[in-house]
């Protein structure tokens, strides 16, 4: 039915070198240089400062997001709890229903 066109390459033009060949050179050592002078070694840590107001804050921020979790679980258990509930009274309304359908015959 319907066949893809496969390109086909071209036969390269123009004039084509043969690949040259390098040749290694003798590495010729320049005059010595002067080790650079020792530097100061950079502190691998900065200091943290804690004063009163950052570490009220800090406790403000946990405290917050202790109780943001807290909600979200217990509101997520809540709503589990909810859905058993509804499940159960509906499976206790279905059974009465088909035990009071099987009494009449």
């Amino acid at each position: 039915m319907l066949r893809p066109k496969i390109p086909t390459n071209p036969r390269p033009t123009g004039h084509i070198a043969p690949p040259t060949v390098v040749q290694p050179t003798a590495v010729i050592p320049s005059r010595p240089t002067q080790p650079p002078a020792p530097m100061a070694p950079a502190p691998s840590r900065p200091t943290v400062q804690l004063t009163p107001g950052t570490a009220l804050a800090l406790v403000g921020g946990g405290t917050a997001v202790v109780l943001v979790v807290g909600a979200v679980l217990v509101s997520m258990l809540l709503a589990v709890a909810i859905t058993g509930a509804s499940v159960a009274v509906c499976a206790l309304v279905i059974r009465s229903l088909v035990h009071a359908d099987a009494k009449r015959r």
